[in-house]
């Protein structure tokens, strides 16, 4: 089904192409650029803009051809927050459209066979931000002097580019031309290349080039290295090609803006990529927006500053319980809150630590009637009702009805509130050994007292455990909660030391089957209920725990089935059935989904669609609306 998408997105984009020279447009010089174009420091747009640049169309959704010009300011809690525009500005080799269909985007065209070879055909012309030139070099120099370099860490290719165990072979066809092809087929390629954080496949080399053994002068890649504080050219080459955080203005990029600032700092400057690749059909070169500012701010009083004004466009930190506050404010200080629909599996869920490293507790998590009773003792419509003001809807952490693949059987399993059937469960296992509080008590004599961990960011996720903890009482459990940093949560979970976490349930909770089902599958150690098993397939068995629960086992078999099934049918009923382990076995604890989310929208910012979908992937948040077609009716 992904190569009928990919060559339908081909043959649509193919068409868009051809209409600007049909109708005898011409590029239109950005004002922005004008005066550099004027001196000479820039060449104009038409020697800018690749041979054949992507149109963007506009549908019937309300979108409009809009005019360049105007700064618009986001906030964030955080410098290292920035990443997260790599995600929003969301130009990708291929992308999702906003109905999650794959379509070429900085790539020309691709052509896919089975699943299993795919030529990727490059844009002539195209240039990076630097004014260097995008080609197949970029990509061989990524491959085999990165990838295949044993000096440069994570020695080896991404999982993604593993079928069968095997990496592709590579091959350069011509300048604007590459192929990867495997054995077997890997239907998890192309998504990768289209995710919120994508597999990037290829790098500026021209730049790269300077910090590399092979390529740089001796002596002064010694000073470099040196400069830098880094412990060898590997380290250095690591550290400045890292497009996603955002954080080297130096290294050149395809994204519509490039970041102007070095951290650490209070505000960010992107400024327009001059070589962008995107034209509307008027032939203007996006994005429309001059400059991005993000303001650096607390994150618990950036929904204040958004309600006052000081944000152009903000979803980021803001909560559903903030939207009364923001809605009275708006006419007065400019703006328009708009509510998302979210595609999280869950909005929020527990996650017990399978791999904890107390024995005790991991002999508990992983008696799937002990999982099963915590589930059931937890009254999520008090929780809807007391929190969610009756808007949101229980659910267990699985795909959303929005998805062809959603059963109600996976949303309900497990979720009734009775408490008579989870002290009975808990009865079966022989925790029948009551305490002090009436607290129940450990096979070793410790009182089940969980401590659940939290990132800390908001106090919804607070209020959400204090409830679970006055109906876990009534079960012989108690309940403490520990809030902590982000980075330091994440490390205790990686390292075994959080017993249960909360937070988000499923980034994608509205798959098609042509979609991995990767989450609900130990591959990725930031899954917090197998953090060991996941670490173990991301590092291919050199670090991590390989999983030992015939479940977890199941589950990866039924992964392989899916990477290697003929065809849709057969891919929707390998997820259907890990999708029916995942619900029946209760590795995560899902509690409620169907929140909004508020989006603060500046009353003169067009093509900011009213009605969206804010999830991270697939979707970027902003990023599959474009974010470079968004304009200022009168420019800020």
């Amino acid at each position: 089904m992904i190569s009928r998408l990919l060559r339908a997105g081909l043959l649509a984009l193919a068409a868009a192409a051809l209409l600007a020279p049909a109708a005898g447009r011409a590029a239109v010089e950005t004002p922005f650029f004008a005066e550099q174009v004027a001196a000479g420091k820039l060449p104009p747009v038409g020697e800018r803009l690749p041979a054949e640049p992507r149109m963007v169309t506009f549908d019937d959704d309300g979108a409009q051809q809009g005019r360049p010009g105007g700064d618009m300011t986001m906030l964030m809690a955080r410098a290292k927050d920035v990443r997260i525009m790599f995600a929003y500005f969301y130009a990708r080799l291929v992308t999702y459209t906003p109905d999650l269909t794959l379509e070429p985007d900085i790539l020309r065209s691709i052509d896919v066979e089975d699943n299993r070879v795919f030529t990727l055909h490059l844009r002539p012309g195209h240039r990076w931000s630097d004014g260097s030139p995008f080609t197949a070099e970029d990509f061989r120099y990524w491959w085999e002097d990165v990838i295949l370099n044993q000096d440069v860490p994570p020695f080896g290719a991404p999982p993604e580019m593993l079928a069968g165990g095997e990496p592709p072979r590579f091959e350069v066809l011509d300048e604007t031309t590459v192929r990867y092809s495997w054995n077997e087929p890997n239907p998890l390629f192309l998504p990768a290349l289209a995710a919120a954080r994508p597999l990037e496949i290829f790098g500026p080399s021209a730049y790269l080039k300077k910090f590399h053994v092979k390529y740089a002068d001796a002596a002064e890649l010694k000073e470099r290295v040196k400069a830098a504080g880094q412990k060898s050219w590997a380290h250095l080459h690591n550290r400045v090609d890292n497009a996603y955080d955002n954080d080297n203005p130096d290294l050149p990029t395809l994204q519509p803006w490039v970041n102007t600032t070095a951290a650490p700092a209070e505000r960010f400057v992107f400024v327009r990529n001059p070589f962008y690749h995107r034209v509307d059909p008027a032939g203007v070169q996006l994005p429309y927006i001059d400059r991005l500012l993000v303001q650096i701010a607390d994150g618990k009083i950036i929904p204040a500053k958004a309600g006052a004004g000081e944000a152009d466009l903000q979803a980021r930190y803001l909560r559903f319980d903030n939207y009364t506050f923001l809605k009275q404010a708006a006419k007065r200080n400019g703006y328009k809150v708009d509510l998302w629909k979210t595609g999280n599996g869950a909005h929020l869920a527990l996650f017990p630590n399978l791999n904890a490293s107390d024995p005790g507790w991991r002999g508990l998590f992983r008696d799937v009637r002990f999982r099963r009773a915590l589930s059931l003792a937890i009254d999520r419509d008090e929780i809807n009702q007391a929190i969610y003001y009756g808007l949101a809807k229980p659910s267990n952490n699985t795909v959303l009805p929005r998805s062809p693949l959603f059963r109600p059987e996976y949303q309900q399993a497990w979720t009734r509130f009775d408490v008579r059937e989870a002290n009975r469960l808990l009865d079966e296992m022989g925790l029948t050994a009551r305490g002090s509080e009436n607290i129940r008590l450990m096979p070793d004599g410790r009182p089940l007292e969980i401590i659940v961990e939290t990132a800390g960011e908001s106090t919804e996720e607070v209020d959400v455990l204090e409830l679970i903890a006055d109906s876990w009482r009534k079960i012989g459990v108690k309940l403490f909660t520990k809030p902590s940093q982000l980075e330091v949560l994440r490390n205790r979970i990686y390292a075994g030391q959080t017993l249960m976490a909360i937070g988000k349930g499923v980034d994608n909770g509205i798959p098609t089957a042509d979609m991995a089902p990767a989450e609900f599958v130990p591959m990725d150690q930031n899954q917090y209920q197998w953090p060991k098993w996941g670490q173990y397939y991301q590092t291919g068995g050199t670090a991590g725990e390989k999983p030992d629960m015939p479940a977890a086992v199941e589950l990866m078999e039924l992964m392989g089935q899916w990477r290697t099934a003929p065809d849709t049918a057969a891919r929707a009923e390998a997820w259907h059935r890990i999708l029916g382990i995942h619900a029946d076995r209760v590795f995560t604890i899902g509690l409620i989904n169907g929140t909004l989310q508020p989006v603060v929208v500046r009353s003169t910012l067009r093509n900011v669609p009213a009605e969206g979908i804010y999830n991270w992937d697939p979707g970027a948040h902003f990023g599959i609306y474009r974010p470079d077609t968004f304009w200022f009716a009168e420019p800020g």
